[in-house]
This record gives structure tokens, C-alpha cells and sequence, in this order.
């Protein structure tokens, strides 16, 4: 038996993992031979004691995580349900012209591209709880109103027929989509981007595991929603517009109780947000009252007017944003929304016009969404062995090999229905890459950009991505026919 052995037998001390280290052996012996004999100092064993290490932070209780889920699911599932709502009801309003559709997707995507911005700087400077409330409120209240201008609509249709009294309602809803669009990015970027980074802490599992959790629940509605609101809207016009309406104020409450329990359970989110340094404020662009009889007037209503522009369009977030080390995963995130190849409407007109049928389109638009939801589990498993920047490089060369093999066989193929079919084979295996990389890049954003500008830091991202967006159905604009598609 050793002497170090014989020690620890004789003083065991497991509470403060004491590390006990002798000062000669043979003391050490003869201590243990002649128990009753005192120890001199010399002999004395010496007692280092170690620092204990820190703790691992405690999970996040399930009744906060529960109710951001809840939360999040009432948001996510209105907005989607609504936005495709809005289609089939202007579709039935207008049967006879796409105009009206047009107008309204693209007046709805700008105020995405110009607003999204302002909603950030919002989001950064206001209390986390009144930014995320006012979101729920105004979403609904836009939601509500739209349901009834589309009933009148609707009611109205078979005895009126354009004039001022439409044009004028349809205004009203080209407004109000503006507004809900506005108040769903305002949600989606607090949730996403700042709540559950505040909620998750120093515990980077469960942020990747909020983040995935979070996906899930968006992908699901995407597909789900819609399909819900089209089995009512094939029934009757009048009764989805009604069920619309009936479950967005149903969720109001719900969601309204949630999102405020988990501000109440978290303190750190009632902490507010450091100062947003890199901004400058209206009054500091208004020109010094002492100065303005030295100056014309049209200096003096340059600057007003500069200042009012900043306020609305703080276009100095762009800076930051370019020149943020987090710019190229963000920008590469953005850029993949120009294109053509997902389950858009106008890779699904193209797949219509090839002889697919519309049942054949849905079923391949769930295997699609499958395969997306794949990505929620699969993401987090890879970030955790190689970390999210080769995580994110593996997910987009998936992305673009999984694509550019669709592509291939759309060019080798002779008929319009194998070249149909090789493009949607190729999109529906790259939704694996596409969503894992988009949660690599949301993990890098939430641990790089600081506390103080996660909000105008997202909302221009959020811009970029509605501006590529639109551009892909600018070239299906500009290349309309079928034939062109490729």
C-alpha cells in the first residue's frame, strides 16, 4: 500500500476535494505504524485545498419555455394563416386580374424593405416587454380590420364591381397588410433574436435548442396554416374569412398572457438594454437655436428634414451593418432568398403549367417542409461537434449541391414532366441545407452582435432578405412565359 493511499484512508475529505500531499514518505509511514504518537510539524501531512469549479447554470424551467412556445406558435400560425388568407380572399374578389394581388404583395414586401429598420431601432430602445405587447396588439387590430373590409368585399362582390368604394377599401387593405407586416417582423425579430438569447444565458445547448424548437414551430405553421384556412376557404369564402377573424382575437388573450408571464419569470429581460451609441438622435441634427439667423432657410429646413428622414429611415444602421464582422453569413442568409427554386408561387405556377398536378404539388410541398423540419434536429447535432461557422459551410454546400444536381437532370431531361420532377427532387432535399445553415447563421448572429443593436442589426437583414425576395419575382416578371423558366 502506498503512503499517498494510506493518507487518504486516514484523512478523506471528498466535500472540498482536498488534495493531500505528504511531506515525506517515510513520516507518512511511521505516522500510520505509531497511530497514538503525535505528529511533530515537521511530519505533519500539508492540506492544499483547491477552488471548487464553478457550477453548471441550472436548466431553464419548462414553464418559461412552454409559455415562449406557446407564445411564439399563436404569432407564427395568425401571421402565416393570414398572409395566405389574404391571397384566396383577393382571388375571389377579383377574379378576373392579377393586378390587385400584385399591388399588394409588393407594396407589403416594400414596407418590409424600407420600415424593418425603424422596427429595429424600436426593438433596441424600448422596454422589451411594451415592444413585443404592442406587436401582438397591432397585428391583431390589423388582422381584425382587413377580415372586415374582405367580408364587405366579399358580401358585396356580385353587385359591385371596381369604382371608388373598392379602390378605396382596397387601399385601406394595402394599409393595414403594411401594418400587420410591420408588427410581424417586429414579433419575430424580439422572439428570435434577443429573447431567447436572454432567456438561454450562458447555457449555448438550450440557446441551440431554443433556436431549433423555434424553427420548428415556424416551418410547421408555414405548412399547416395555410392548409388549414384553404379546406375552409374551399367550403366558403365568407366562413374563412370568419375563422380567420375568430382565431386571431381567440389568441389574443393567450398569447398576451404568455409572452408576459415569461418577462415576469426572466429578470434579465426586464434589465433594460445598453445605450444605442451608434445612432444619433433627432435634437442633435436639428440646427443650435442661436445659430439659425446665420443660416438660410433652406439649410435650416435641410436639416429638419435630415433629421426627420433619420427618425424614419435611421439609415445609419446600414453602416453598422456592413461594416459588423457578422456581415457575410447575414448577407449570405439574405441572398439566398433570390431564387427561384422553393415552393413560391412561381415555381409552383411552373410545376402546374408542366402537367403536375395540384395534389402533386402539395404532397411534394409537405415532403418539402419534412425535410426542413429534418434540418431542426440534424442542426444542432452538427453545431455541437464542429461549431456553427463549418456547420454553416457544410449546410450551404448541401444547399447548392442538392440544387445543382436538380438542375443537371432539369437539363438533361427530354420530358417537361421529368425536367419538372428533377427540380423539385433537387429543392426538396436542399431544404436540409437551407435551414440548417439559416440556424447557423442565427446562432452567430445572437452571440457576435452585442445586446444593444440585435434589433437594427436583424430588421436590415430582415430588409435584404424581402429585397431579394422581391428581385425573384422581378425576373419571373421580366421572363414570364413557362418556356423561359430556365
Amino acid at each position: 500500500m502506498s503512503a499517498e493511499h494510506v493518507q487518504c484512508m486516514m484523512y478523506p475529505n471528498p466535500q472540498h476535494n482536498d488534495a493531500i500531499i505528504p511531506t515525506s514518505t517515510a513520516a507518512a509511514t511511521s505516522a500510520f505504524m505509531r497511530p497514538n504518537e503525535d505528529y511533530t510539524a515537521a511530519q505533519a501531512p500539508t492540506v492544499v485545498r483547491q477552488p471548487s469549479l464553478p457550477s453548471a447554470p441550472p436548466p431553464i424551467p419548462r414553464t418559461i419555455t412552454t409559455r415562449l412556445y406557446i407564445s411564439h406558435f399563436l404569432s407564427t400560425w395568425n401571421s402565416r394563416l393570414f398572409e395566405y388568407a389574404a391571397v384566396l380572399f383577393l382571388a375571389s374578389i377579383y377574379p378576373n386580374t392579377l393586378m390587385r394581388m400584385s399591388i399588394y404583395a409588393l407594396v407589403r414586401s416594400g414596407s418590409a424593405i424600407l420600415f424593418s429598420p425603424t422596427v429595429g431601432r424600436w426593438i433596441d430602445k424600448g422596454n422589451r416587454l411594451s415592444v413585443v405587447r404592442a406587436s401582438i396588439v397591432w397585428q391583431r387590430l390589423a388582422v381584425a380590420a382587413s377580415c372586415g373590409i374582405f367580408w364587405v368585399l366579399e358580401w358585396r362582390v356580385k353587385s359591385v364591381r371596381g369604382g371608388r368604394g373598392n379602390d378605396g377599401m382596397f387601399a385601406a387593405l394595402v394599409l393595414l397588410a403594411c401594418v400587420e407586416k410591420m408588427a410581424s417582423v417586429m414579433n419575430l425579430v424580439s422572439v428570435e433574436r434577443d429573447w431567447v438569447v436572454v432567456i438561454a444565458g450562458d447555457r449555448h445547448a438550450e440557446l441551440q435548442v431554443l433556436n431549433a424548437r423555434i424553427r420548428r414551430i415556424d416551418l410547421f405553421c408555414k405548412l399547416f396554416g395555410p392548409l388549414a384556412i384553404s379546406f375552409v376557404n374551399d367550403a366558403s369564402v365568407i366562413a374563412a374569412v370568419w375563422a380567420t377573424l375568430g382565431m386571431n382575437l381567440a389568441s389574443i388573450v393567450v398569447e398576451y398572457l404568455c409572452i408576459a408571464k415569461v418577462y415576469k419569470f426572466v429578470p434579465e429581460l426586464q434589465r433594460p438594454s445598453r445605450d444605442h451609441g451608434t445612432e444619433q438622435s433627432l435634437p442633435a441634427l436639428q440646427p443650435n437655436r442661436y445659430r439659425r439667423n446665420n443660416r438660410s432657410l433652406t439649410t435650416i429646413m435641410s436639416q429638419y428634414l435630415l433629421g426627420a428622414v433619420n427618425l424614419i429611415l435611421p439609415l445609419k444602421s446600414l453602416p453598422f451593418y456592413f461594416s459588423h464582422p457578422t456581415f457575410l453569413p447575414s448577407i449570405s442568409l439574405s441572398l439566398l432568398y433570390l431564387t427561384v427554386l422553393s415552393f413560391s408561387g412561381s415555381f409552383i405556377t411552373f410545376l402546374l403549367s408542366s402537367k403536375v398536378t395540384s395534389t402533386h404539388v402539395g404532397i411534394a410541398r409537405a415532403v418539402s417542409t419534412v425535410f426542413g423540419l429534418s434540418a431542426t434536429w440534424i442542426a444542432p447535432r452538427i453545431m455541437g461537434r464542429i461549431g456553427k461557422v463549418r456547420g454553416g459551410v457544410w449546410f450551404l454546400w448541401w444547399q447548392m449541391l442538392s440544387l445543382a444536381g436538380g438542375v443537371a437532370w432539369f437539363f438533361s431531361w427530354n420530358s417537361n414532366m421529368g425536367k419538372a420532377w428533377g427540380l423539385v427532387a433537387g429543392v426538396i432535399v436542399s431544404r436540409v441545407g437551407l435551414w440548417g445553415f439559416d440556424l447557423c447563421v442565427q446562432g452567430i448572429v445572437q452571440e457576435e452582435v452585442d445586446e444593444a443593436h440585435r434589433g437594427s442589426f436583424s430588421t436590415v437583414e430582415t430588409s435584404f432578405a424581402n429585397l431579394f425576395e422581391l428581385l425573384s419575382y422581378v425576373t419571373t416578371i421580366i421572363w414570364a412565359r413557362p418556356d423561359q423558366f430556365k
